[in-house]
């Protein structure tokens, strides 16, 4: 195999799929990324063995050059980044050698490969449902639901985000057990037939990183156990989370006792100064909702005598009460959040309070659950 390309046409690619490979592999292939010259086309892909991202290059090689290895991603990855944009970089392995020679200007490399018939590449992926949808409008799902995941949670269902499909409209859900983000977009003849699948957390993360803010259309395919995500020239499928997402219906709030409207900046500002005393330990800020003013309240677990205090001026006529909140939850809501005023709805002291947007266009939702105070 001879390949002969710039550092700028690899680094992209490499950057990407090294996001795949783990630093720790149960096999030593694992760590290698499978590099195939075809023709006029490049393809380069990297797998855990349960997520696998594959990226396809048009090159101009007039050389006989066709063929496949395997070569340490992350080593590869470093040399292409060590070298000037314009650089041109070789790769060259003869038959039935175990090194590949890679050049770069005046350096010279020598990386240990492995067969890449050995490569745990899967074949086409044989879907039963398929569906298009612009790469921004998935990026912007993705982005307003996916701070909401577990991560590392015994509940192994939620270490991924729910892809809640419906006749006429797909519905994004991730929950953590102590907060849930909800998010509708509507596509006409999705299915037939409701269907629900859990996209793990890993998956969900690298296909944000390549996902364009374009209306460049995404294949989104699906069978029982996987996923693929179609970008054109790039490919990525994952294993499905088997299991029952908890019933996320069930958690949206049926009553309202209190609602406010607030301002997005200022009330973004405010958390962020109460969470300078609100620790890593306890993470909790105290609303205290009054006529026309909601006060913000949080202190050091360590030293009780160090105390923050905020007051902001809001439109509330209701009876006084408090309420405690993980102060993080509330910033990662706000972070998605393009919308000028939040509207924060609550339903007692010890039930979920939901906040979403005023104009909410895209029928995003937030609950979180309170903290004791």
């Amino acid at each position: 195999m001879y390949l002969e390309t710039s550092r700028q046409v690899l680094l992209t690619p490499l950057k990407m799929i090294t996001g795949i490979v783990e630093r720790k592999q149960t096999s030593a292939i694992l760590g290698n990324a499978l590099i195939r010259v075809d023709n006029q086309e490049l393809q380069l892909c990297a797998t855990d063995s349960e997520l696998e991202l594959t990226y396809r290059i048009p090159i101009d090689s007039s050389l006989d050059g066709n063929g496949e290895t395997t070569l340490p991603a992350f080593k590869l990855f470093d040399i292409c980044r060590a070298s000037d944009d314009q650089t041109q970089i070789q790769i060259h392995q003869e038959a039935d050698n175990n090194y590949a020679q890679v050049k770069m200007g005046r350096s010279r490399f020598t990386l240990a490969s492995l067969p890449a018939a050995d490569f745990p590449i899967g074949g086409d992926m044989e879907a039963d449902l398929s569906f298009e949808i612009p790469q921004q409008v998935l990026k912007n799902l993705l982005h307003k639901t996916q701070f909401a995941m577990a991560q590392y949670d015994v509940r192994y269902y939620l270490n991924g985000l729910l892809f809640d499909l419906r006749p006429e409209q797909l519905k994004v859900v991730a929950t953590d057990g102590h907060r849930l983000a909800l998010i509708e977009y509507g596509i006409s003849d999705l299915c037939d037939e409701p269907r629900q699948v859990i996209i793990p957390r890993k998956a969900i993360l690298e296909l944000s990183r390549v996902l364009a803010d374009n209306d460049e259309p995404v294949k989104i395919s699906l069978n029982p156990q996987q996923i693929q995500f179609d970008l054109g020239n790039i490919t990525l499928r994952s294993q499905l989370i088997e299991g029952r997402f908890p019933a996320y219906d069930g958690v949206l709030p049926n009553s309202i006792n209190a609602e406010i409207k607030l301002p997005v900046v200022q009330f973004k500002q405010a958390l962020n100064r109460m969470a300078i005393l609100s620790d890593d330990k306890q993470k909790n800020v105290r609303l205290k909702l009054q006529e026309n003013r909601l006060e913000l309240n949080s202190h050091s677990s360590e030293q009780r005598q160090e105390t923050a205090e905020e007051n902001l001026d809001i439109e509330y006529q209701g009876d006084y009460f408090e309420i405690g909140f993980n102060i993080q939850y509330l910033q990662e809501v706000l972070g998605v959040i393009d919308d000028e005023h939040i509207i924060f709805q609550f339903s007692g002291i010890d039930s979920s309070s939901l906040i979403q947007a005023e104009n909410n266009s895209d029928f995003a939702r937030y609950v979180i659950m309170p903290m004791r105070l």
